[in-house]
């Protein structure tokens, strides 16, 4: 039997607000997460970190999202009833996923039957399209949080293959569902060129890059007596080189180009240790790892928590980013530079906006330089901890979350006022007295 959800209260009623001041002093959003939020990882931090940034600007954010996930204390999270069938989903595309929308398109109707919200805040393709469609007859208007292709995503994931009928049609839903928002936020400067250059002229686009909280994620966050400690409980000692990365294990992250690099540099010799933080599919990327004779090189944490990940990034000397992925965001490459580490990525565009010319660049897929420049970081401590330092320079001026939910915030004005009966006479209302 399905586990029972848990009755939550109502939303106080949110009364259309009717100027820019008037929707400044506190807006109801309610977020579309079509996902198993949180899970420590990629979109999942963007959801969290925008959310928080809003709330400390005074809004009020409600988060939809699938039955599994952790919660986050300090919001109200709505979830879906659970599948019977497949309650252990794993993350990525999956057919199962089919289910989970229908699930979620049927929760949203319900939350939206009994509460009112200034806007709808939609994550992925997946919610805009049904924040775009559903909300209607409510007159809510969607704000669409774009975070790469849906089409690249599933072919990254083995879900499409190229050249097929299949391909076509996942390709005309996903131009209908970018056409559909108010507006739309891009999480790289490409892709808001991209949409841009396809959507009609006079839409709202707005590049909304990634960002990261710098008082959190920052380089002393661990003494050296509490690195030390920490690096023995992963048998690293303390003359050992060590290279992290955290997100998602995988292969258009990279993860067989960081076992292929490792490879590279032990067979010249090179003691590097290799910090792999993420999921899923541990085992199988560790029994890769020994196939290329660096299994005792690559310790695998699996999932960090995302409370947890500055103490973590803080046992590495240099960080790296082998994502092969041209369309998604690259969001862990700000807490990299947050934790002033020198980063060595291939150059897809996300990655350099964010690294810029700080960046250490292979060529997308050149497994050979990018574990050149690993070594070459390795042989050049002042050079790391220069190139460290203006990193995190470069987060602190240019990536801020505050910064991002003040532009978030002014979009949201610009369709408001678009609204229809829009005047200047701030509407009132009982709340609801429904459960969800």
């Amino acid at each position: 039997m399905p586990k029972k959800q848990p009755v939550e209260p109502d939303l106080p009623y949110s009364g259309r607000a009717t100027s820019v001041q008037s929707y400044q002093r506190g807006l109801h959003i309610l977020s579309i997460a079509p996902t198993s939020f949180f899970g420590d990882y990629g979109c999942h931090v963007r959801i969290l970190e925008e959310a928080r940034a809003l709330k400390r600007l005074g809004h009020d954010v409600t988060i939809l999202t699938y039955y599994k996930g952790n919660d986050v204390p300090g919001f109200r999270i709505i979830r879906t009833l659970p599948t019977p069938w497949h309650g252990n989903y794993e993350v990525g595309s999956s057919r199962h996923k089919f289910a989970f929308d229908a699930l979620l398109a049927i929760k949203l109707i319900q939350v939206l039957s009994r509460n009112r919200f200034d806007v709808i805040h939609a994550h992925l393709h997946e919610g805009a399209l049904i924040g775009s469609v559903l909300a209607k007859p409510w007159h809510t208007p969607v704000c669409f949080d774009y975070q790469g292709s849906l089409t690249s995503e599933m072919l990254d994931h083995g879900f499409l293959r190229r050249n097929t009928n299949a391909l076509g049609l996942w390709q005309r839903l996903e131009r209908f569902t970018e056409k559909l928002p108010a507006a739309t936020f891009t999480s790289t400067l490409r892709a808001c060129d991209v949409l841009r250059a396809q959507l009609p002229h006079g839409t709202l686009i707005e590049a909304l890059p990634d960002g990261v909280n710098t008082d959190t994620f920052h380089p002393d966050v661990l003494n050296a007596d509490e690195r030390a400690a920490r690096r023995m409980l992963y048998g690293i000692n303390s003359d050992d080189h060590v290279v992290v990365f955290l997100g998602l294990l995988a292969r258009h992250q990279g993860i067989q180009c960081i076992i292929e690099a490792a490879a590279i540099l032990k067979a010249t010799g090179r003691r590097v240790r290799w910090l792999v933080m993420g999921y899923p599919g541990v085992s199988q990327w560790q029994q890769t790892a020994s196939a290329h004779g660096v299994g005792e090189d690559l310790i695998f944490t699996d999932r960090v928590p995302y409370d947890n990940a500055p103490h973590m990034l803080a046992l590495g000397d240099i960080a790296i980013a082998p994502k092969l992925s041209l369309t998604e965001g690259s969001g862990k490459i700000l807490n990299y530079m947050a934790m002033g580490l020198p980063t060595v990525a291939f150059d897809t565009p996300a990655q350099v906006e964010y690294l810029g010319n700080l960046g250490v660049y292979a060529p997308v897929g050149n497994v050979e330089l990018l574990a050149q420049h690993v070594a070459e970081l390795i042989d050049q401590p002042t050079h790391r901890a220069i190139l460290g330092q203006r990193l995190r320079a470069r987060v602190r001026q240019h990536f801020g979350w505050d910064r991002v939910a003040q532009r978030v915030v002014t979009v949201y004005n610009k369709i408001l006022t678009r609204q229809p009966g829009c005047t200047m006479k701030v509407e009132s209302g009982a709340p609801h007295t429904k459960e969800w």
